[in-house]
């Protein structure tokens, strides 16, 4: 705010401006403000005092004229009372108040005898004096008050132009919610004329569904503003969607004494929403094709390392039948060894088939769940798929999974399908860059207070500064033969459970992948 200071002091008969000195301070706004009352005052009364000065010559003027023509009291009366009335016509009273008692004192002083005095000897003249100032001041009323109606008239004429021209159907209801007043653009929608829609009848073009008088009587009663969404049928017979909203007024008791409504036409919002949805819906069905497909791509490059996985325990559950065959054909058979044999073939065949269910829940096609989650265990069974793949490319495996993380809210199969594209990726870069050193590190670590954290960090060539900013863009990517969707679609996946993915270099070379999920609301209830 700036402010204008004024230092003001007296030094012996004079002002001092260098001494001591009382300030006085005025705000630009303030003193604006004042400035421009005083301007509007100061302008008003010039104008009256012009009006007065002018009314005041021609009323000399006819004075004259009509003393020198000798005529007398009751033919000078009208010619005064045009002079009063024609002032009374500029919407000033003050001056036209004023004249007509400047007029009244002519009247007896030139007119009245004895001629030259203010005297006034007849209860005549008396009269014709008070009647006349008496009409001068009423006809400068009623010339103000016309003034001021014809102005509320205009002013009104101007507000209903206002109102009908309003691209909005506008309405009032008195407190039980019938209507009183409706706008033309309302009319014409609705067909309905002013009469017609009197009362409750303007709730006629509501549809039937839209029309329940419980729900509007409860929200009228309650006093306080309100919107809601209805149909609206036009003149034709076609139902659009339209958000009404009421605001009370009140009185000085604080009761409501009448609603003010509006309506805005939403149908084409609506339409364009409901279309939003369904190219949304399928949007999510074509991520979901596009996911599984990821995932089986993702599964068919452990083809190899899956094929090992199982050949392990099968053979292992063969070695163990063949040497309970043996057994069971010694004499006497030796059944506390076959009893171990059969326990080490159940074994091996449960390794197999975790296996497997892991594959198959994998490759599945099914719809996204959320379950609560332990994202240690989740990173887990993915680590077990992939650790064969990680001694084909003599990749050392580290892990840093943290205790006591929140249970996490989302899809198993999705989040495994991250897990899983990160841990190839990082495997599929170290083996290219030729690197002797291969280490893949896998930690999880809480994130703040309501969440977790997941990185997937790696030793080899890194990234590209250029490449940081697109490397989440879909057909994007480093790699020779990429498509350029899996980073894509891991984004998707972290980003519809509420969390975020980004790539940082990881020094002095390789790559660190992070992802963040938050915690489960089940969990915290």
């Amino acid at each position: 705010m700036i402010r204008l200071t004024l230092k003001l002091s007296r030094s012996g008969a004079g002002l001092d401006f260098l001494g001591r000195a009382k300030e006085i301070n005025l705000t630009i706004p303030a003193f604006l403000t004042i400035f421009n009352q005083k301007s509007n005052g100061t302008i008003k009364f010039w104008c009256s005092a012009a009006e007065l000065l002018y009314g005041a010559a021609v009323l000399a003027f006819l004075t004259w004229i009509f003393f020198w023509l000798n005529l007398d009291i009751a033919t000078t009366i009208p010619g005064y009372m045009i002079v009063v009335v024609l002032l009374s016509l500029r919407g000033r009273v003050v001056p036209a108040v004023v004249l007509s008692i400047i007029a009244a004192l002519c009247l007896t002083y030139f007119f009245t005898p004895p001629i030259f005095s203010f005297q006034i000897d007849t209860p005549e003249d008396i009269v014709t004096v008070v009647v006349f100032a008496t009409a001068s001041l009423l006809i400068a009323g009623l010339v103000k008050r016309a003034r001021r109606l014809g102005e509320a008239a205009a002013l009104k004429d101007r507000l209903q132009v206002i109102i009908d021209t309003i691209p909005a159907a506008v309405w009032s209801n008195s407190p039980d919610g019938s209507a009183d007043f409706l706008n033309k653009p309302f009319r014409d929608y609705t067909g309905l004329s002013l009469q017609e829609a009197r009362g409750l009848a303007w709730m006629n073009p509501l549809h039937p569904e839209d029309r329940a008088t419980d729900a509007w009587r409860a929200a009228l009663a309650a006093g306080e503003p309100f919107e809601k969404e209805a149909r609206l049928r036009r003149a034709h017979g076609e139902y659009r969607r339209f958000l009404l909203r009421f605001v009370p007024l009140r009185d000085a008791q604080g009761k409501v004494i009448e609603w003010y409504a509006t309506s805005t036409d939403i149908e084409d919002l609506k339409r364009a929403e409901e279309e939003l949805r369904r190219r949304e819906a399928r949007l999510r069905d074509a991520q979901i094709e596009l996911a599984h497909a990821n995932r089986v791509t993702a599964t068919g490059q452990l083809a190899a390392s899956i094929a090992h996985e199982v050949a392990q325990p099968i053979a292992a559950a063969l070695t163990n039948a063949n040497a309970a065959r043996r057994w069971l054909g010694a004499d006497p058979p030796e059944l506390e060894e076959v009893g171990q044999a059969l326990s080490r073939i159940i074994r091996d065949g449960n390794r197999a088939s975790d296996i497997i269910g892991r594959i198959r829940a994998l490759v599945r096609k099914a719809p996204p769940r959320n379950d609560q989650l332990d994202i240690n265990e989740t990173m887990r069974e993915v680590i077990a798929l992939t650790r064969s793949e990680l001694r084909r490319n003599r990749t050392a495996l580290q892990t840093r999974l943290a205790d006591d993380l929140p249970l996490i809210l989302g899809d198993r199969i999705q989040l495994q399908q991250v897990v899983l594209n990160l841990i190839l990726n990082a495997v599929e870069a170290m083996d290219e860059s030729g690197e002797a050193s291969r280490e893949l590190l896998i930690r999880t670590e809480q994130d703040g207070s309501d969440g977790a954290l997941v990185a997937i960090q790696d030793s080899g060539p890194g990234l590209k500064p250029e490449s940081l900013d697109r490397l989440f863009d879909a057909f994007y990517s480093t790699k020779p033969g990429g498509m350029g969707m899996g980073l894509s679609i891991c984004r998707s996946i972290i980003e519809a459970h509420g969390g975020r993915m980004w790539a940082t270099p990881n020094l002095p070379h390789g790559a660190v992948f992070q992802f963040t999920l938050p915690q489960s609301r089940k969990s915290v209830e």
